[in-house]
């Protein structure tokens, strides 16, 4: 958990280049461990993930929406990343992002939608069916 915080400060304050390997590197430490996803998620995460969606370049884009992804399987953190305002940003990456981007984009949305009945209509409402329907 230690090197939680460092990573989660390289997201805002890392070169282009570290921003990048610290979200490679909190999907990593997220996947398959339930208990990082959510510590990586109290740390401070969601924000400059969501960040990395809108700003980062194409490969930051696809790290982020996967490990929002990941997190997405915690009811917490699903409503987490909804009010961080990711919704947004990975429906547009399903039409804008690069074809990985897209994939890892759908698959957040619906980690986001499980379960979730108040994600599933701002999903819905942000013009997710259509792209979705195109993949």
């Amino acid at each position: 958990a230690g090197a939680f915080p460092p990573l989660v400060e390289l997201l805002t304050t890392g070169t282009t280049v570290a921003k990048g390997l610290a979200a490679a590197a909190l999907w990593s430490l997220a996947a398959g461990n339930a208990d990082n996803k959510v510590v990586i998620a109290k740390t401070g995460a969601i924000p400059p993930l969501v960040e990395l969606l809108t700003s980062g370049t194409a490969e930051q884009k696809e790290d982020a929406a996967g490990v929002l992804g990941s997190f997405a399987v915690n009811s917490d953190n699903q409503v987490a990343i909804a009010k961080a305002g990711a919704i947004p940003p990975l429906v547009e990456l399903l039409t804008t992002g690069t074809t990985v981007a897209k994939g890892l984009a759908a698959a957040a949305l619906w980690s986001l939608a499980a379960g979730n009945a108040d994600n599933k209509v701002v999903i819905a409402k942000t013009g997710a069916i259509p792209p979705l329907v195109e993949l």
